[in-house]
């Protein structure tokens, strides 16, 4: 107890405090800041204190400065940070999913520097609708009638149901009711629409009989969920677009696919696995079309619906699709993605994804040498490098069967272990993000992008200069 008294007394006082770090040059942060990180700290300490789990050592105001200091540092730092991707992974669901280019990035701060024409005609004068700046090019790259934009696919397969099927069965395959991610199932995005869902066939075969023998007179929809991020393979049937049309057709019933990832490109002409486009599912005849904006087609986050005029028109009508509405940020970022589509060799090459998913074995090994060559002039005392053939990932769930080759810089520090090394390169200004792979840590070049290698480059000449780098050193 008299130790605790001791450690309680010896508290700094928080004015004085406040007091030293206003009056240091190095800390540049609003009083605000400055009082919350103080009171806090010494408010913790105490705690510490009062429950036997402080040091016997009482700290010196040197010590305290010095947390105060970095605790301010990192309460200033923005937590939306920009990273170096180097997993191969192309569409990171956890790192942003597709990346814009600068064309489209330039679009976003017209959006956000200046008033806009959001909802204003230009032509009438009169208030506009947010939708028609981009549902004329959908329809025309799609084939569709008609488009309307929501916020998420997910959102846009609620809206599409709850429109549609509110309290009627919707009839699915019992081998679609996929995960969506982060546990988001079609089964519970079908109860919050309202819709009652019926699944038919068996988890590996559905029919199109199977269908057909569910339809009573509580039917309002025939689905189809396109399984983007798994495969079943093997004794396998499924019933196609255009024979799920024709019966819905014959019993006069609304038919809707979830593309899931959705393309407006066949990846087949480049060696992927042969997908349905929208563009094919639309031709079927499918009155509703769902399919994501920042996987496959390389744009923000946003779900994309087409379909036949009446169909879109009632979903237009639900209340919901305020609630799920974009905003302007979205609707200039998807504009300038989608008018790359006009050209097909322009989309290729400006649309990031598309780009880093058709790039050449030896364009990669060119931009692997070309890292490999910069880092070897400041880190061949710290680091063995060398590049290694790899193998890269679609992601966003799209094409999981699919390894497309690739290079990788292989970075084998010398008296650090990988694990710290790779913990360390989290916490730079800007994080690098590599993958360890049977003991060796590799930065996958294929999403590496050009413009990123001078800063990668600095980033890690600088690390292995730094003291935190001698500090993983010794943790070795």
């Amino acid at each position: 107890m008299e130790n605790k008294n001791i450690l309680l007394k010896a508290l700094p006082k928080v004015d004085e405090c406040i007091a030293l770090l206003k009056n240091d040059s190095s800390v540049d942060a609003p009083s605000s800041i400055i009082k919350s990180v103080v009171q806090h700290a010494i408010d913790l300490q105490r705690e510490k204190i009062l429950n036997g789990e402080a040091e016997r050592e009482e700290l010196t105001m040197q010590q305290w400065m010095s947390m105060f200091q970095e605790k301010i540092a990192k309460k200033l730092t923005p937590h939306f940070k920009r990273v170096v991707n180097g997993t191969g992974v192309v569409i990171h669901t956890n790192l942003g999913r597709s990346i814009l280019s600068q064309k489209t990035t330039d679009s976003l701060v017209q959006a956000g520097g200046y008033y806009s024409n959001l909802e204003f005609n230009l032509e009438s004068g009169k208030r506009g609708s947010r939708y028609s700046l981009v549902e004329d090019i959908i329809c025309e790259l799609t084939g569709a009638e008609a488009a309307l934009v929501v916020n998420n696919n997910a959102a846009a397969v609620l809206i599409a149901l709850d429109t549609l099927a509110k309290n009627k069965e919707v009839v699915v395959s019992r081998g679609q009711l996929v995960e969506i991610g982060g546990s988001f199932r079609i089964p519970d995005v079908m109860e919050k629409s309202g819709a009652v869902l019926r699944e038919v066939g068996a988890t590996n075969r559905t029919h199109l009989y199977d269908y057909e023998r569910a339809i009573n007179e509580n039917t309002a929809l025939l689905l189809r969920v396109h399984t983007s991020n798994f495969r079943i393979i093997g004794f396998t049937s499924e019933v196609s677009a255009a024979d799920m049309v024709k019966l819905a057709r014959e019993n006069n019933l609304t038919t809707m696919e979830d593309l899931g990832s959705g393309s407006l490109i066949d990846l087949s002409q480049f060696g992927f696995p042969k997908e349905p486009t929208v563009q094919e599912i639309v031709k079927a005849g499918v009155d509703v079309v769902t399919f994501s904006g920042d996987k496959l087609l390389g744009g923000p986050q946003a779900g994309v619906i087409v379909g036949k005029k009446s169909v879109i028109a009632a979903i237009k009508r639900n209340p919901l699709n305020r609630a799920l509405r974009i905003d302007k940020f979205t609707l200039s970022s998807l504009e300038s993605v989608l008018r790359e589509y006009f050209d097909l060799s322009l989309a290729l090459e400006n649309i990031p994804t598309l780009a880093m998913l058709t790039i050449s074995s030896e364009l990669l090994k060119r931009r692997a040498r070309k890292i490999k060559s910069r880092l070897e002039k400041s880190l061949a005392d710290h680091c063995k490098i060398a590049i290694v053939p790899t193998v890269s990932r679609v992601g966003g769930g799209a094409l999981p069967e699919t390894g497309i080759d690739s290079w990788a810089v292989d970075l084998e520090p010398l008296k650090m272990k990988l694990s710290v090394f790779e913990k360390e390169l989290r916490k730079l200004a800007i994080p690098i993000i590599g993958r360890i792979e049977n003991e060796r840590f590799l930065l996958d070049v294929r999403t590496v992008q050009d413009r990123e290698i001078a800063a990668l480059v600095t980033l890690l000449t600088d690390f292995f200069a730094s003291s935190r780098a001698d500090k993983g050193e010794s943790d070795a």
